[in-house]
């Protein structure tokens, strides 16, 4: 074995990352470093049919997003490159090679009809020791007519060979040992001849043991192929080395029942993709949770606990303390319901624990598309004022547009509940009151005004809602007098101007 741990994500581009994926990569990340050991990028894109471009470019991005760095990727190069396997062929046919000259491959002609005829006609039909002597593979036909094809130029494929009558073993972290009988495995196809390139079975098996992989980590719907994985190990000499596995349990519909899909989040109302997604065929766009407005940081610590726990009451976690805590002994071997609700949970409180200037950025651009200019200055203090009323940046528009844009109409509702007929009478004396003020600090304005209502014997209630409603059109916002602080005196007086004028009358004139 391998002396430094090292662990492998490796996708396929073929299209946009599952967020299941992402949960994947994050375990493996989090063991690594854990270990001090390397977290490796591998593209797997032996199957060129299913190639869809930007996906690798979008792979790349969703993990520079969320701050996980690879130690060795396409991008970023390593003593154990290449990292695409479709530039690794010479190295695959080496181990063909060496699987077919000890006996443990063989090469198959067989036809894709011929194949359906077999299918047909034998119920259950696995191609194995029980079948294959029927076959038209290099087992039943002589040497020169297994070479004499091959120099026509005849497609085949390479099979691994399953002996029958034997027990495989799966050492899993999360799992235990798995035992699996070999007469449930078929000869499974390990190279093709059509494009020179070996399928994902063989390919992985030898990526991993020549990029000194220690730890394989992945998804609950690849334990099956772990006994052939085993099995491949076996038979081309490498069992010393074979990784420990481990397969995490699948994400769930909220509902529980059935795998995460993108029609799950389609159907309720969320992503499923770490990043908006764009079918380069179709031109449909899915968006991400990065659009959607969740901040990496609470992503990862939503991921990180669909499928394990620390056995503690914390919920919160940054990622070296992840990283401190994760364990596969605290993984769960069933399935992990994916809640929404608890994704805008974690969501909520790093927008609370994210500095007011790092939001105001992130809310510009939003200020910018509502055609509005404001200083830097301004933006940070008002979003410290709302983001407790947030789960999303998006949703800082909502609550903070009075501080950018005087009201162009009245809840009607407020406005039947808090517009009194004395109300444009006693915004007449506001508004003296306020031109009258030297300090409108948030502090004077509060002392000042405060007093005024004692001195008048005025209702504190039906003053402070009337003044609301005028300055933000709704019965909604924090402190009055920070908000008339951060729009200022001039602002303050003209919109209770406005609202006396179109209000007199109370429910008259809404």
């Amino acid at each position: 074995m391998y002396h430094k741990t090292r662990v492998r994500f490796a996708p396929s581009p073929t299209g946009p990352l599952h967020i299941g994926g992402v949960r994947t990569a994050l375990y493996n990340y989090l063991y690594a470093k854990q270990q001090g050991g390397d977290f490796i990028l591998r593209i797997e894109d032996t199957d060129s049919s299913r190639f869809v471009p930007g996906a690798e470019e979008y792979i790349r991005e969703t993990f520079d997003w969320l701050g996980l760095p690879f130690d060795e990727s396409p991008a970023k190069g390593g003593k154990f490159g290449p990292y695409k396997q479709s530039e690794r062929r010479e190295i695959y046919k080496e181990q063909v090679k060496k699987l077919l000259d000890s006996g443990a491959a063989y090469i198959a002609f067989d036809t894709p009809e011929e194949l359906e005829a077999k299918r047909a006609g034998i119920a259950n039909f696995q191609y194995d020791a029980s079948t294959r002597e029927m076959m038209r593979n290099s087992l039943t036909l002589s040497d020169g007519e297994t070479q004499s094809l091959i120099e026509d130029r005849t497609q085949y494929v390479v099979r691994i060979k399953i002996e029958p009558d034997k027990d495989i073993t799966v050492s899993d972290m999360i799992r235990g040992e798995v035992v699996i009988h070999s007469s449930v495995l078929d000869d499974k196809v390990i190279y093709k001849s059509s494009d020179e390139l070996p399928t994902y079975h063989l390919a992985n098996v030898v990526d991993d043991h020549l990029m000194e992989i220690t730890h394989v980590i992945r998804g609950e719907e690849w334990l099956p192929s772990a006994p052939l994985h085993v099995w491949l190990y076996k038979s081309l000499g490498w069992e010393e080395s074979m990784p420990r596995f481990a397969h995490l349990p699948l994400l769930l519909k909220p509902e529980g029942n059935g795998k995460l899909s993108k029609r799950d989040g389609d159907r309720l109302g969320f992503p499923v993709f770490p990043l908006e997604w764009r079918d380069p065929a179709s031109g449909d766009l899915s968006t991400g949770y990065r659009e959607s407005g969740y901040l990496p940081n609470a992503v990862i610590n939503f991921l990180a606990f669909l499928g394990w726990n620390p056995g503690t009451e914390q919920e919160i976690f940054s990622l070296d303390e992840l990283v401190q805590a994760f364990s596969f002994d605290r993984c769960s071997k069933s399935g992990a319901k994916f809640d929404v609700e608890k994704a805008k949970w974690y969501n909520h409180h790093y927008i609370l624990n994210t500095p007011d200037s790092e939001l105001a950025t992130l809310f510009a651009p939003i200020l910018q598309e509502k055609g509005v200019s404001a200083p830097t200055e301004k933006v940070t203090k008002v979003v410290g004022l709302v983001k407790e009323r947030v789960h999303f940046v998006k949703e800082l528009w909502e609550q903070s547009s009075f501080f950018f844009v005087a009201p162009a109409s009245y809840d009607e509702k407020t406005t039947r509940k808090r517009w009194k007929a004395e109300s444009p009478d006693h915004m007449r004396s506001l508004m003296q009151l306020i031109r009258e003020m030297d300090d409108f600090s948030v502090e004077n304005q509060e002392k000042t005004v405060m007093e005024w209502i004692q001195q008048n014997q005025l209702h504190t209630g039906n003053i402070m809602n009337a003044f609301r409603l005028a300055i933000v059109g709704e019965g909604k916002g924090p402190h009055m007098f920070n908000i008339t602080d951060l729009i200022g005196k001039e602002e303050t007086l003209r919109r209770l101007e406005k609202a006396i004028n179109t209000l007199t009358g109370g429910e008259e004139n809404i």
